[in-house]
Order: C-alpha cells, then structure tokens, then sequence
C-alpha cells in the first residue's frame, strides 16, 4: 500500500487538474485533511458519473483523509450551470430534501458514515436564511462580474442565454467552502473538471475573508475513447438506484462498454490492484470480454451489494451460454401477451421506448424471439410462442429479456 492517497490517485488516471500539486501531496502525504465534494440534489439518485466521485472519497476514506459529502439542499433551489446548455428544471423544498436523503442512502454503499468517519452536510443550513443585502457586501464585493464571465461554466451559456439566478451559483458554491473550511477545518475541495471554475472561486473566498489557503483538485470526468460521457443508454441514465436501471442493465452496462474503454474503467472505477490491470492491458480480442466482466461484477458488487453482483453475473454467464434461462435475468410480466402486438410487447418491456424504435429494430434483423430471428414488425404474439410459461427476447446480440404471462 502507499503511503500517499494522491500517489494512488494520480497512478489510476483520477486527478484532472490540481491548484497546488506539490502542496497538496505533501499536506496528504503528513497529516489528516479533511475535503469535500458536493452533490447536488437533481434528482433522486445518483448516477455513474457521480459514481466516480465515491469511488475518490472512498480511496481518500482509505487513508484516512477526513470526509465531508455536501448535499446540495440549498444550491438545489438554483441549479449549477456548469457543463449545460439550458437551465435546470425548478424544484420544490420537498423534492430536493427528498433527494437529499436518497443521496445518503446510495452514498453510504460506498462511503463509511460510521464512527464519524464521515461527515454528511447538507448547504441549507447556511444558504437558505441569508440575508440578501448582508450576503451582497459582505460576499459579492469579493467577485469580479468580469473575471467570473471568463469562467468556462458561463462562456458556453452567454450565447444561449444566462440567468442572473444561474449566474449567483459561483458565489454560492464559494461560500460553501468558506463555511466548511470554517466550521471543519475544510482544506480541499474536490470536484469533477466541470467544476474547476467554481473550485477557484472558493480559494479565492477563503483566502479573501479569512487569510486562509486552502487548496482545489479535480479528477477526470468519464468520458469514452471519443470523448463522450459514459452512462448514458438509450433509455437515459445509468441510475444507482436499482428502481431506476436493474442492477442485471447495471451489470449488463459495464459487460458491454468498448474495448477501448474497459481498462480506463478498471483503473477509475474499481480498487482491482493496478499490478493485475497492467496484466489486463496486454490482453486482447476475447480476453478483453474477461477484463470486462471482471469491471461489471467489482462494480456492481460497489454499488448494489455482493449478493447482487453475483447473482447478475449467475444471470448473464447462463443467458449467455447458448441462449440459456436465468431467474434473475430481466423479466416483464405481461399476463395478456398471447394476441399482442410483437411491437407493442417490446415497448411494454421497456426494451425499446417507442414503437418506431421498435419497428426499426425488426426490419433491421435485430430482434430474435426464443432464439429465432423474428422479422415481421406487424406480427403478432402467438402461444406457441410462450414455452414454460415465457419466451426471451434478444435484442441486438447482447441484450437478452424475458416475457412471463404470470
């Protein structure tokens, strides 16, 4: 093991930027600094992108390293505008409070909160009694309107239109810092590279009011080989909550990210020793397929539980091996299938999201039912078609579902 968290923080790929490198490994690598990281309440789960910052929390929990989770109760109310190209949805102060404690339950799968081994800390408590005036001299006199309209966050909104309610964000989240580092000593800020800006404005804050250096570092975000934010399906995000995305989609996620892509992940999202991921990156061809299941079952197993993450492999090594049945393998149950449009029981299985997609996807020899190609996107289910009580369906040549009528 070593004696450094940033060590093993940089040797995976996690650090994007850092405000003070030298500082910073050194004040990690003698003493206990506490940091933070925020999430806020956008809806009510957390997703794989947010996956990647429990997975540096819990490798800084690790070391040690004093751990703040802020839940964002109260810049929820307004919305980050970072990394977006329109403004967020309004929400009420019982959905964001709602959210707020699904964020605790899915953190805690990963983070221990035990024996104070880790602080949850929710921003309202500070920012929804402010008083407008005192926070304008005493916090917006330490921001300058042209230094923060160079901010990434913000070039990329001026054109389609910034709000001055999105535009006060900044100054919010900066405030944050000043309040921890107050109340707890904060030291680091941590964040996805997105946030970067935001970071730099709370330094700035800290060291205006309170003389006090404090430090930012942000860790890659999740991108694939092209560049593109991983976590994202055709039916939306990949949620942690099991109600959202199944843990099998879950499991099934991660078996099939590209082959480019799966060695980045081992390193990002996984504790598998860097020793034996240097041995997986000389695999190749079927041998990637390993190095896959080997990132979706450590995964899963994070986030929904060993129990769980066995079962999903149990489920894709029998659905797999010659178009098998598996028990825990995604299953609908469809109690008036027989006579049912084939297009309209695909949609109802929530394999597809409209009857267009669906179409598409038989008259692109896509679709097999009981491991036959079907191909008529008018047909209809018959009952030979139900055997032992289901059929499976197999979307593509990895996506495997099945149709029970009880």
């Amino acid at each position: 093991m070593q004696n450094n968290v940033y060590d093993v923080l940089s040797e995976r790929g996690l650090i994007a930027q850092t405000t003070h490198e030298k500082e910073i490994r050194e004040l990690l690598g003698k003493e206990k600094v506490s940091f933070y990281i925020g999430f806020d309440p956008t809806a009510d789960s957390l997703h794989v992108g947010h996956f990647l910052q429990m997975v540096v929390m819990k490798h800084m929990q690790e070391y040690a390293q004093p751990t703040i989770a802020l839940a964002g109760g109260g810049t929820g109310h307004i919305g980050d505008p970072s990394g977006r190209t329109d403004m967020r949805q309004m929400m009420t102060t019982d959905i964001i409070n709602h959210n707020c404690e699904c964020f605790k339950k899915q953190l805690s799968s990963v983070i221990d909160f035990s024996d104070g081994k880790a602080l949850m800390v929710n921003n309202a408590d500070w920012l929804l009694n402010l008083n407008y005036i005192e926070f304008l001299r005493d916090i917006g006199s330490c921001f300058s309107v042209n230094q923060m309209l160079t901010a990434e966050c913000f070039k990329q909104r001026l054109e389609k239109g910034l709000s001055f309610l999105e535009f006060n964000y900044m100054l919010m989240q900066a405030y944050d810092f000043l309040m921890l580092s107050r109340e707890y000593d904060c030291k680091i800020e941590l964040g996805g590279d997105d946030q970067w800006s935001n970071i730099l404005a709370g330094m700035d804050l800290c060291r205006r009011k309170d003389q006090k250096q404090v430090y930012g570092m942000t860790f890659t975000l999740l991108t694939n080989s092209e560049g593109k934010k991983m976590g994202k399906t055709q039916s939306g995000a990949v949620w942690l909550d099991p109600n959202k995305t199944p843990p099998y989609d879950f499991y099934q996620y991660w078996v099939n990210v590209q082959d480019a892509d799966v060695i980045k992940c081992l390193k990002l999202l996984t504790f598998v020793p860097m020793e034996q991921i240097r041995e997986m990156e000389k695999w190749e061809g079927k041998e990637l397929n390993e190095a896959k299941r080997i990132l979706a079952y450590e995964v899963t197993k994070m986030v929904h539980g060993e129990e769980e993450a066995q079962k999903c492999k149990n489920a894709a090594e029998a659905v797999f091996s010659g178009g098998g049945v598996s028990a825990d393998m995604p299953t609908t149950v469809i109690a008036d299938v027989v006579g049912m449009g084939v297009l309209d029981m695909l949609v109802k299985t929530g394999l597809l999201s409209s009857k267009g997609e669906a179409r598409r996807l038989v008259q692109q020899n896509g679709l097999s039912i009981n491991d036959e190609k079907y191909t008529d996107a008018n047909g209809v289910v018959t009952a030979d078609m139900i055997k032992d009580g289901g059929m499976i369906i197999k979307k593509g040549k990895k996506v495997f579902h099945r149709v029970v009528t009880e």
